[in-house]
């Protein structure tokens, strides 16, 4: 992150007038963090718009979107409830709570009341019919929607905002699951054969018994992976999916991995051949010279089956970042440097055909792996797609009308929360820009607003330790990283403006820092840890 700030604090000279008035260094960074702000803003605009645009075409009568606005006028798991929906209560949650404790919750309490089929498993609602759009129970159907709303879609609100009824309607379901779980293998029944709906479980699964200590899903997630580790290594076989359907049950088996590294040593060391072995065949045949991962490919013959390059390449590097750091093997960690380090080459690639899914996806997955490994070219990258991406809105708030305008809310919330390093303001005003910037440990922030401003700033507390009970934040598919955070127990010295420095406790940051800020008058605050 230090040589980041120092590259962009060059362009920014670069561009003043000659013989500009000099600067301290804390200047220049308020400076910068101004320019975040105005980035964040934006991006907070877009999500905003984002989500009046699909309440507009709301069902009448049953209050829940449609899978897209062409064609398909019913709502289902896998894609209404798992794609778009949530980033509406995100958006929501974090800047119009109003709308998060009314319009959203009432989507949820309409969604499981009519859409529950077998249990917690909800199907497809049809809107012209008002009941179910298919007639009969198809439990591979129900299973496969419900993995997929759970995954994509509760496991992010969980991860953001903790115990909720998101992160009860999650369990409910991931309960159903395993009832109705009916594919026989040596190890026990699982749910399913497919690699996205395994790998789903997985990443959930892991996540599950952190959170709650259910032993349940620890013995759940490592049938799975033994089923993987045991008799069907991905790379065993002659077809390996390395984008959207076939990266889960990487990055699930890399969280599979470190849950055995931290509650049962000796299957850690039974796996820990295999997923080096899967990990260095994808190397070897699934990525082109500068690291980017190839759709699908034949990890047998090396056959490249489909040469584009996939979105997803950073939910695999996932698992090459967690093995890395829990083996302290160099080669994961180097493969996982060098993509970010080329990948600013890739700046006009047209993700999955250049549509905003693909964009989402792709910056989703670099943010994720450059919140632990920065690289200034690669945050550059980030800039520039984010552009790209963020730029394809419509003008009533709509993407491109399917449900995968939802990611593009979810990664644009993302990259909005990576400038304000995961601060945020209550009571949001469009009229408002905050960013922030960290340097050396300590977090300059500045906020604008058009008119006098009197709320709060709320700092990003260790969601992955304080939600979850995670021992360590390791990398995973659907998380919201963490930028700067306040750690309860530890003293902080903030200066506001002109205003003398006072110390703040861990727990009274926790709260919100009041503020009261001028019109159009930028406002600037420095916050320091005090070891």
């Amino acid at each position: 992150m230090k040589k980041q700030i120092v590259l962009q604090l060059i362009c920014m000279v670069i561009c003043l007038p000659l013989f500009p008035l000099p600067a301290t260094a804390d200047e220049d960074l308020f400076a910068l963090a101004e320019r975040n702000g105005k980035q964040a803003q934006n991006s907070f605009m877009h999500c905003v718009r984002f989500v009046h645009g699909w309440l507009a075409h709301r069902d009448p009568g049953s209050g829940l979107i449609p899978r897209n606005l062409t064609q398909s006028f019913f709502w289902n798991a896998q894609d209404s409830a798992a794609d778009n929906y949530p980033f509406m209560v995100l958006t929501t949650a974090m800047l119009e709570p109003e709308l998060f404790h009314t319009t959203m919750r009432q989507m949820l309490e309409a969604e499981q009341r009519l859409t529950n089929r077998v249990d917690n498993l909800p199907d497809d609602f049809d809107f012209a019919t008002q009941t179910f759009r298919l007639p009969e129970v198809d439990m591979n159907r129900l299973i496969f929607g419900g993995s997929e709303y759970v995954k994509d879609g509760l496991i992010p609100l969980t991860e953001w905002l903790g115990e909720s009824p998101w992160s009860q309607r999650m369990l409910g379901i991931n309960e159903s699951i395993w009832k109705h779980a009916a594919v026989d293998t040596p190890f026990g029944k699982i749910p399913s054969t497919s690699h996205e709906v395994n790998g789903e479980q997985l990443q959930i699964l892991c996540r599950l018994y952190w959170m709650t200590k259910d032993e349940r899903y620890r013995e759940w997630a490592f049938r799975i992976a033994d089923y993987y580790f045991k008799e069907h290594l991905p790379t065993d076989g002659d077809r390996l999916q390395l984008d959207d359907h076939g990266c889960e049950v990487i990055d699930g088996l890399a969280g599979a991995y470190f849950l055995a590294a931290h509650t049962d040593s000796e299957r850690r060391d039974n796996y820990r051949p295999r997923i080096h072995k899967m990990l260095d065949r994808i190397m070897e045949t699934g990525m082109n010279e500068d690291g980017l991962v190839y759709e699908v490919v034949n990890p047998q013959t090396g056959e490249i089956i489909r040469d584009s390059l996939s979105d997803n390449w950073g939910y695999d590097y996932n698992a090459f970042l967690n093995v890395a750091q829990l083996d302290q093997e160099p080669r994961f960690y180097e493969a996982v440097r060098n993509v970010l380090t080329n990948i600013e080459k890739y700046k006009d690639y047209p993700w999955e055909g250049g549509g905003s899914d693909g964009y989402a996806d792709a910056i989703e997955g670099g943010l994720n792996l450059l919140n632990r490994i920065p690289i200034d070219s690669a945050f550059a990258w980030v800039d520039y797609s984010a552009d790209v991406m963020l730029n394809k809105q419509r003008d009533d708030g709509i993407i491109e009308g399917w449900h995968g305008d939802g990611n593009y809310a979810r990664t644009a919330l993302m990259y909005a929360l990576w400038k304000t390093q995961g601060i945020r303001i209550k009571p949001w005003r469009a009229d408002c820009s905050f960013g922030a910037v960290e340097n050396d440990g300590e977090l300059y922030v500045t906020l604008n607003c058009d008119w006098i401003w009197n709320g709060v700033l709320i700092f990003d507390i260790p969601r992955h330790r304080e939600f979850l009970n995670l021992p360590a934040d390791y990398p995973r598919i659907n998380q919201f990283p963490e930028w700067f955070v306040v750690e309860s127990g530890v003293e902080y010295e903030i200066k506001i403006g002109e205003n003398e420095p006072v110390r703040k406790s861990g727990d009274e940051l926790r709260q919100g820092l009041a503020v009261r800020a001028e019109a159009r008058k930028s406002f600037p605050i420095h916050v320091k840890r005090i070891q």
